[in-house]
């Protein structure tokens, strides 16, 4: 009997030692998770109107994950706020970093041309793009340049002309529900 204790507790006092080695358990930081993380945060401190929480958090984002996709939004969505809070010329760096970073969606493009119009830089903006109409997507800044200015029938021909010319980028719907808007109102402008 005493064989036999002998044998199971040296069998015992060995099994930890024989399981150890795949009990380690590892976590990996991933800064993109993060970065969603605090992104996430920020637009809720957005909604509850928390202003300066919202951009620490959207910074916070950005330095985490500084060159992707997904910036873009973190920076369109640090613009958005300080136009909110009335500071303009800080939102112009974001917005043209967003543009930077994805020059696809059309949201950062109207924001851009928002904060031009804040900023009573539309007429000096839309000299500088009727010059370097170069590359297709500056017809886009152009078109919404001249909707700022007060010029819709312009910015309808100019966005137009960039659907006909572009009919397969992600952004041509977006402009053409853009163009479609302004139709509508133009309508609405007539009727009234």
């Amino acid at each position: 009997m005493k064989k036999f204790l002998t044998i199971l507790l040296l069998i015992l006092m060995g099994l930890p030692a024989m399981c150890a080695p795949k009990t380690i358990v590892t976590y990996v930081i991933d800064p993109v998770k993060n970065a969603y993380y605090h992104n996430n945060l920020g637009v809720m401190y957005v909604e509850e109107k928390c202003y300066y929480a919202a951009i620490q958090e959207f910074k916070i984002a950005i330095s985490l994950n500084p060159k992707t996709q997904a910036t873009a939004t973190y920076f369109n969505n640090l613009g958005k706020v300080y136009i909110t809070i009335g500071y303009p010329n800080l939102a112009l760096d974001c917005f043209q970093n967003a543009l930077t970073q994805y020059n696809l969606n059309f949201e950062f493009y109207e924001n851009l041309a928002k904060c031009y119009k804040d900023l009573n830089m539309v007429d000096e903006k839309l000299k500088t793009y009727q010059e370097k109409s170069d590359a297709p997507l500056d017809k886009i800044m152009l078109g919404l340049l001249y909707e700022q200015a007060g010029n819709k029938r312009k910015a309808i021909t100019v966005l137009d002309d960039f659907t006909m010319s572009e009919p397969d980028l992600i952004i041509t719907p977006a402009v053409k529900n853009y163009i479609q808007k302004l139709v509508n109102d133009i309508n609405n402008e007539i009727d009234e």
